[in-house]
């Protein structure tokens, strides 16, 4: 048992090492940088780690330390993880309070022939300023049950574990890099159609001292986990369901108030609306009552014959 338990914390702090690495990107250019990718969900690149690095990028280019208080991107071909990830960032406006940035995110790929060429794979907008007193107001934080009642990721993947071919069980129960509690678990094999709204506990832990920075682009990153596929419940299809193609299309994010990603955050998310191959997905989150950030994205989700 104790050597299972020190496995355990080891592979937790080399997954946490690898995401913080990730954050860590080298100035190639004046404004401009390059960030490593990561097996985080397969071949292509995730959308939360282009979310993440690309807010570490537009922040790199600020002179006065300012927080994000909101984002807007597109994502507009897929990554692919062989490749280091370059952010092109331009300075569009420094106000006495607002800096707004544009960064444009691009991978140098060659083709079969060899031939280099430049790919534009995301492109957000950011806006910067100081948290400052004012007007307060928000609505009133769910009530869920509490993380430390529920079952882990892990602990409920390995109950559908044999129903999954024995060539795809390695990736299935590939540990994620960010400790995700479901509330209600659906069952990602044989889902039934439900009410598209499902809630999650989150949290990254053992950062220690970080700046605010690094807390909000975890959670940009955390936030890209699960929000897409609230628009296929109503349907009971999962990524598992054969035929259907999923991809994030656009994701913004709002953030209203200081939080702390190494502890529980409640991450509650719907869907009302999905129609020509897509679905508006919405998610809050909440920490100790507060409300802290606020996400939307739209996601293709396609039937393909056959």
């Amino acid at each position: 048992m104790a050597t299972f338990l020190s496995d355990d914390i080891m592979t937790a702090q080399s997954l946490l090492d690898e995401l913080l690495t990730a954050l860590t990107l080298t100035k190639i250019a004046p404004d401009t940088y390059q960030a490593p990718s990561f097996d985080f969900v397969g071949a292509r690149v995730f959308g939360g780690q282009v979310l993440a690095q690309a807010m570490m990028a537009g922040a790199l280019t600020l002179d006065v330390d300012k927080p994000c208080h909101s984002l807007h991107g597109y994502f507009l071909r897929g990554g692919d993880i062989r490749y280091p990830v370059i952010y092109q960032v331009r300075r569009l406006r420094d106000g006495k309070s607002l800096s707004a940035r544009q960064i444009v995110t691009v991978q140098n790929v060659p083709d079969g022939e060899g031939v280099i060429s430049e790919q534009v794979i995301f492109s957000m907008i950011a806006s910067f300023s100081p948290m400052e007193g004012g007007l307060d107001y928000q609505e009133t934080m769910p009530a869920y049950p509490s993380p430390y009642l529920l079952k882990g990721e892990q602990e409920l993947k390995a109950q559908y574990l044999n129903k999954i071919p024995q060539a795809l069980q390695a990736r299935f129960m590939k540990k994620r890099h960010v400790e995700i509690r479901p509330i209600s678990p659906r069952d990602p094999i044989n889902p039934a159609p439900m009410r598209p709204r499902q809630a999650n506990w989150l949290r990254i832990e053992g950062l220690h001292q970080q700046p605010v920075a690094i807390h909000q682009a975890l959670l940009a990153f955390a936030s890209d986990y699960y929000l897409v596929s609230t628009g296929l419940m109503s349907h009971g299809l999962t990524y598992a369901s054969r035929g259907l193609q999923v991809a994030s299309i656009d994701h913004s994010m709002h953030f209203h108030r200081p939080f702390d990603i190494s502890d529980w955050l409640l991450y509650d998310m719907w869907s009302d609306t999905t129609s020509h191959a897509k679905g508006l997905n919405h998610g809050q989150f909440w920490q100790d009552g507060k409300l802290v950030a606020t996400t939307q994205q739209e996601g293709l989700m396609r039937l393909r014959d056959g």
